[in-house]
């Protein structure tokens, strides 16, 4: 079929019809701060939710701005219904999800990240998942312990 005979709006009615964001199967572990992220998307995508609705959806970029907000409404309310809140056990000496850990690689790099939930992990800022292979070596060790992980052998340094 030739372009000429498409519809002009076709390219954006798929553009609406956006695929759900992927919900990970781990346990939807969250720190303190890492609720209120949550909290604060929800808001944010009800409120574009909201904004959406009341532009009408009639124009193009409505639908799209409709359908971005309906899907991240759904995921966040997903995320929020299924957060558990993990709070630190000060009696225990090993990392723990939430903690900020210290440790030097076998080649002399120290690095520190702190173990937090998958939707709060930044790596460039500090932190990973505590599914992410790093945060899996390092969780339930003490100061001092050496465990193998990407990259090598790490012996943790610190725990914060």
């Amino acid at each position: 079929m030739s372009v000429a005979f498409t519809k002009e709006g076709d390219s954006e009615a798929f553009a609406a019809d956006l695929p759900d964001r992927p919900i990970s199967t781990h346990p939807n572990l969250v720190t303190p701060e890492g609720l209120d992220l949550i909290e604060a998307e929800l808001a944010a995508a009800r409120a574009a939710y909201s904004a959406a609705q009341s532009a009408g959806g009639a124009a193009d970029g409505d639908r799209t701005a409709m359908a971005r907000a309906t899907r991240d409404l759904r995921y966040w309310s997903s995320r929020r219904a299924t957060a558990q809140l993990m709070e630190r056990d000060p009696a225990k000496t090993v990392v723990q999800f939430g903690d900020r850990v210290t440790f030097e690689r076998e080649d002399g790099r120290v690095q520190t990240f702190r173990i937090v939930g998958e939707d709060e992990a930044d790596p460039a800022k500090g932190s990973v998942s505590y599914v992410a292979p790093i945060a899996r070596a390092l969780l339930g060790k003490a100061v001092g312990d050496s465990s193998p992980a990407p990259g090598g052998e790490v012996e943790i340094t610190q725990i914060g």
